[in-house]
């Protein structure tokens, strides 16, 4: 009976330590499996020494030379027009003219009035060198010529300002009165630009006041035109600094001779300044932003110490940044020139990740990007 209790023993034991030792040993193989994991594949570049154009960059608005909506001075009844919208004019040329019918008839009696009062004052003045009539007399006839003139000189301006001309010479907007309307004092008729050359007004904080002379170099871009770069000069500086914001505000003007820029644009600007900044730079997409410091990972080449292999290994470095141009931005602290940094992907690495290069699909960083290549 003992040996058979035994026996049972035994093969319970068999039964049930067989499959555990199977099964510690899986969980080892995983997590042998686990712990080499295969190398990452990633996009990397160089750590390039580069000189830059010295500048600052601003935002700034595109402002027409010359623009004014033209306005009626008195109302009436829109009797001609003149124009088309969107056509070019020359200062002085007619663009509307409102009825003037009842000042036509006013200028032709105070006209009457004013020859009666010629004629009267140039009798007292005869009579008067005979002395028949008193100084009084010659002295109110003229008077009343003046008058005369006066009321005639009241009704032509009355006449002129219900003809509305160019002020300017410069390419009309959209029409917003029609033939037979009855406009009244200051209704808007239409918008006249002069936009070549175009201005461009931006700001700097005041610690940049220093580099902001006339004649200074600006380059303007826009999306309206996004292939182009547009250059200029600055023609003009506030003497003050605005207290809100404390800045100082410029005006450049700049060639449109294509017309590509329009008043009202939002505009990119950078003013050039005469000498450049030797930089190390790097693309943007390497940079990890991180409330506690931005960080590169660096591809180092080590040895594996149990295969005597070769494998690329990341290192995290903590950097200190500068401007930025394009898709690069400048490292002022950090890195050394012809060190890799991984520039895809940063943020699912970790120190010490083994890594592969692969840079068939790294994008193509360039200084000026256009949207269709960002």
């Amino acid at each position: 009976m003992l040996k058979k209790l035994v026996l049972t023993l035994i093969g319970l034991a068999i039964l049930i330590g067989v499959p555990t030792l199977i099964k510690l040993k899986q969980f080892e193989t995983m997590g042998a499996a686990q712990m080499e994991m295969p190398p990452e594949t990633v996009t990397s570049d160089k750590v390039r020494r580069d000189r830059w154009p010295n500048s600052v960059s601003a935002t700034g608005s595109l402002v027409a030379v010359q623009g004014v909506t033209v306005s009626t001075e008195l109302g009436g009844k829109v009797e001609e027009i003149t124009f088309e919208s969107g056509d070019r004019v020359k200062a002085g040329d007619l663009l509307v003219r409102i009825d003037v019918s009842a000042e036509v008839a006013q200028l032709r009696s105070a006209e009457a009035a004013a020859k009666l009062a010629r004629i009267n004052l140039d009798r007292s003045r005869d009579l008067r060198a005979n002395k028949t009539v008193s100084q009084a007399d010659l002295d109110t006839a003229e008077a009343n010529f003046k008058q005369a003139n006066a009321q005639v000189d009241n009704v032509r301006a009355t006449i002129g300002k219900k003809t509305l001309r160019a002020p300017f010479a410069g390419q009309l907007g959209i029409r917003q009165v029609n033939l037979g309307q009855i406009i009244d004092q200051g209704t808007p008729v239409v918008t006249l630009q002069t936009i070549d050359p175009i201005y461009v007004d931006f700001s700097l904080p005041q610690r940049q006041f220093s580099i902001l002379s006339s004649g200074t170099e600006v380059r303007v871009t826009t999306d309206a035109a996004p292939d182009q770069v547009f250059s200029g000069k600055i023609i003009a500086v506030n003497p003050e600094v605005d207290e809100m914001t404390r800045s100082v505000r410029a005006r450049a003007t700049l060639s449109n001779a294509e017309e590509l820029l329009r008043p009202g644009m939002f505009a990119n600007v950078e003013v050039v300044l005469s000498d450049e900044d030797e930089v190390l730079a790097i693309p943007a997409t390497a940079v990890l932003y991180a409330p506690y410091g931005d960080t590169v990972f660096v591809i180092d080449e080590v040895e594996d110490e149990s295969s005597g292999e070769k494998q690329q290994v990341l290192r995290q470095q903590i950097v200190r940044l500068g401007d930025t141009r394009g898709d690069f931005v400048a490292v002022e602290t950090g890195l050394k020139e012809g060190e890799s940094v991984v520039t895809s992907g940063v943020f699912k690495l970790r120190p010490k990740m083994s890594v592969v290069v692969d840079n068939s699909l790294a994008l193509d960083a360039k200084m000026a990007p256009t949207p269709a290549n960002e």
